[in-house]
Formats: C-alpha cells, structure tokens, sequence
C-alpha cells in the first residue's frame, strides 16, 4: 500500500523557519519525482517546489525562492523542504505528491496539474502568523 505522509507543520510567527517532511512507502521511491504543493482556503493548489529522481534537479515557484529549499534522502524514502522567512502568504496546507512520469520535475519547471501525479498525501498545516 502507498503511503505519502506529511509532518512538520505548525503556527509560526511571520519571519520564522519550518521543516516539512514527506515520507513515502509502497513504491519505488527513487524512481519518482516529489513535488510539494500548497492550499490555502478558497484558492486551487500551487505547486511549490520539486526535486527531481536522478540527479536530484531542483524546481521553485518564484514565490519561494531564496527561501525554500528542497532535498530528498532516497534510504530513507523522504522529501524534505525547508523553510524561511514565512510570511501570512505562505499559510496554507503543504502536501507532497509522487510522479514517474520522466521530465515532470526539471530545474526549469513542474507539472502543476495533480492529475499527473500518481500518489498525494494528505497535507501538513502551515500557519504564519504577522
């Protein structure tokens, strides 16, 4: 069974810093590319930032570069994003998602569109306070 397994959210106060973890079992995680999207009330999902199978290419929405960064450990089947500086626009629910489909995560962009994307988990809560 698969599983994508969120944690790390938390109220912060704006200028702060988190850790997402996204852990993965029941597939072939060095195979896939893992994006993490975000979800605030009211909008569509925003594809935030992924990291590529391979050779581990990074991609970030404008929006959060310089301060998200992305990694994954492929031995311990886990996504990580960092984050800092947050601000109230950054308040939302942060859920990973897994695609194997090739060229989907690149240094010059993602799939944003989660029908693509094969597994999702159920998000972590972010919350920024100003």
């Amino acid at each position: 069974e698969v599983h994508l397994v969120e944690s790390g959210g938390a109220l912060v106060q704006a200028g702060g810093s988190l850790n997402l973890s996204c852990a993965a079992s029941g597939f072939s995680f060095d195979d896939y590319h893992i994006g993490w999207f975000r979800q605030a009330p009211g909008k569509e999902p925003e594809g935030v930032s992924c990291v590529s199978n391979g050779h581990g290419s990074t991609y970030y929405v404008q929006s959060v570069r310089g301060r998200f960064t992305i990694s994954r450990d492929n031995a311990k089947n886990t996504v990580y994003l960092r984050m800092n500086g947050l601000t109230p626009e950054d308040s939302a629910v942060y859920f990973c998602a897994a695609t194997g489909v090739p060229y989907y995560c690149a240094n010059y962009g993602m799939v944003v569109n989660l029908r693509e994307y094969e597994y999702r988990g159920q998000g972590t809560q972010v919350t920024v306070s100003s």
